[in-house]
């Protein structure tokens, strides 16, 4: 499989999961159901423009993806520390285990972008410099 086409498809998941993880922080009042709701919206479609790009092979493409996937591995760390900003209203629901997935698919998908991001512009670069593109 074509390394882009990895890269596109990792990228894709990761926007799928955070947008069912941002879905159920709105859901259980963790994140306010308002106008704030733009800016994961704003940040899904830039990830989403920038997916695009890399199907096209460009440099900026695969930088926007590496800076994004970078900021979006933040997520679970945030949630898995301490009290993880929600403390044991996760813990002592239901739907627990939803939560809890969502996050450690996040942290997988976003992972392996960071992996595959960094890879594709090495390559991206080294072919610049080698045919001066």
């Amino acid at each position: 499989m074509k390394q882009n086409v990895l890269l596109a498809i990792t990228s894709l998941l990761s926007m799928l999961f955070l947008s069912f993880h941002h879905a159920d922080d709105v859901v259980r009042g963790l994140a306010p159901g308002k106008f704030s709701n733009l800016i994961p919206i704003v940040f899904l479609a830039f990830w989403l423009y920038a997916t695009l790009l890399v199907l096209e092979q460009r440099r900026a493409g695969y930088i926007i993806i590496l800076v994004l996937s970078v900021l979006a591995f933040g997520i679970p760390i945030i949630h898995m520390t301490r009290a993880g900003l929600s403390g044991g209203r996760i813990a002592n629901s239901r739907a627990a285990f939803f939560f809890v997935w969502t996050i450690i698919m996040i942290g997988v998908t976003t992972l392996f972008s960071v992996s595959r991001g960094a890879t594709a512009l090495e390559h991206a670069t080294r072919f610049q410099t080698q045919y001066g593109w």
